[in-house]
């Protein structure tokens, strides 16, 4: 069966906005804002702890109330793009996404209604 999201767009940015930085890792840093081009999908931008300086472009569609698709849209270094391909990035952008899954599941009573 599939439920579809049933919630305000401008809401659900709140709740992530709100919850996301708990499920983080200390002192990493997210915005969440509404993506203008799918009612059904936030964007997540997360600048990493420490010195290297990473920041992470990510879209998070629900696939339904309960189900996100994250995808990772661009990842920069010291504000300039930089090779999304190498293990350290592909560990932390796997670590990220693990995090927002992480966050959709803990939302799933407001996604829900």
């Amino acid at each position: 069966m599939n439920r579809e999201l049933n919630i305000d767009q401008t809401e659900l940015v709140g709740a992530w906005q709100e919850r996301l930085p708990e499920v983080l890792n200390v002192g990493d840093q997210a915005q969440v804002m509404a993506d203008e081009a799918d009612q059904q999908a936030i964007r997540i931008h997360i600048a990493t702890a420490g010195h290297e300086m990473y920041s992470f472009d990510f879209k998070c569609a629900y696939v339904d109330s309960r189900e996100v698709s994250v995808q990772l849209i661009d990842v920069e270094r010291d504000g300039r793009t930089t090779d999304e391909r190498t293990e350290p990035i592909q560990e932390l952008a796997h670590d990220y996404t693990r995090h927002i899954h992480e966050c959709a599941q803990s939302l799933q009573s407001q996604t829900r209604q």
